[in-house]
């Protein structure tokens, strides 16, 4: 890639993402561009409202919200199917689009509608994880890190070639709420960082190796699901990977109810090996103000629980309303 830079030298941008994660990587651009006047943002596109809520009220995005906050107009097409939609895009004469998280497959239409194609920040190291969930296919499967790559964006899923790439290690307390914000406050200033390579001609794409390549479908809700009787440490890292959304949650049979009760958890730790005379998914009780679970080798201890319905509580509390054990500490396993 040659130099870029309008007649100014400024880059003219389009900015398209649509959640927190891209509207933190678009504040490092609006930064950038005030902070170096290299750039300008003339557009900025994110998904349409959706409805949200028991109000079904629409919410705009986290994206448009910013950008609206900036004096930006902002476009929000279902897609690009139309030529009106391209022919849009084309109208705002971009230098680079720059995508994060937009929720689109782009044409080639669309890809070629700004003089130096698209650039994408995606949640990986590429060509690992490729697709919606990189952060939480990372946390789920044990990775010892994570990280992001800057990519020139080609038709195919998170399939360009590489401009940047930097590795995040992964701590056993990270959740995915964790590195969701240290990989955007990441992505967003490597984004600047490939701008100025950009700029200056110093940028060099690497082709991904398809055959390394994997994917990291959308999560279901069902995944949230906590399995007791495999290893504590599977266990604890499907809890930290599904937090906040969908959340981690198991069943619990009870007495005076038809059905089990679907108790919801924030992230715990992994506690001692579960003794032999108790069985997996057994509820063992409350040990240091944490509820204490056998699973399939070790116990797993929670701090905060949320029967369905109700409000989040400690430990003590759920033991004491909803299995009838209160004030009935146990010795820790």
């Amino acid at each position: 890639m040659g130099q870029a830079g309008g007649q100014d030298g400024r880059l003219r941008l389009v900015f398209m993402g649509t959640p927190d994660f891209a509207s933190e990587v678009l504040r490092h651009v609006l930064d950038w561009c005030r902070e170096t006047g290299h750039g300008e943002v003339v557009g900025v596109y994110s998904q349409p409202d959706r409805p949200c809520g028991r109000g079904r009220a629409c919410k705009p995005t986290p994206v448009k919200v910013l950008a609206l906050e900036e004096g930006l107009p902002v476009y929000q097409p279902e897609n690009f199917k139309t030529p009106e939609a391209v022919e849009e895009l084309r109208a705002l004469d971009a230098d680079v689009l720059l995508v994060a998280a937009y929720g689109l497959i782009l044409p080639r239409a669309v890809l070629d509608s700004a003089r130096h194609g698209a650039i994408n920040v995606h949640a990986s190291l590429l060509p690992k994880y490729r697709g919606a969930a990189p952060i939480q296919r990372a946390l789920l499967e044990g990775n010892p890190a994570t990280g992001v790559t800057i990519m020139q964006m080609a038709e195919g899923m998170d399939t360009g070639d590489m401009l940047l790439q930097r590795a995040l290690a992964i701590s056993y307390t990270d959740t995915a709420a964790d590195l969701h914000d240290q990989l955007a406050d990441m992505g967003g200033r490597m984004l600047c960082e490939t701008l100025d390579m950009l700029r200056d001609g110093t940028l060099a794409p690497i082709p991904q190796d398809d055959a390394l390549a994997t994917y990291a479908p959308k999560l279901s809700k069902d995944e949230g699901l906590l399995d007791f009787s495999r290893p504590a440490e599977e266990v604890d890292r499907r809890a930290r990977a599904m937090h906040p959304w969908p959340g981690a949650y198991f069943h619990l049979d009870m007495d005076d109810r038809d059905k089990p009760l679907r108790v919801s958890i924030q992230p715990g730790e992994i506690g001692d090996m579960r003794s032999d005379d108790s069985e997996p998914g057994q509820v063992l009780g409350v040990c240091g103000g944490r509820l204490e679970i056998a699973c399939g080798d070790r116990v797993y201890r929670v701090a905060r629980l949320t029967p369905r319905g109700k409000k989040s509580m400690d430990a003590e509390a759920f033991a004491c309303g909803y299995l009838g054990r209160c004030q009935q500490a146990r010795a820790c396993s």
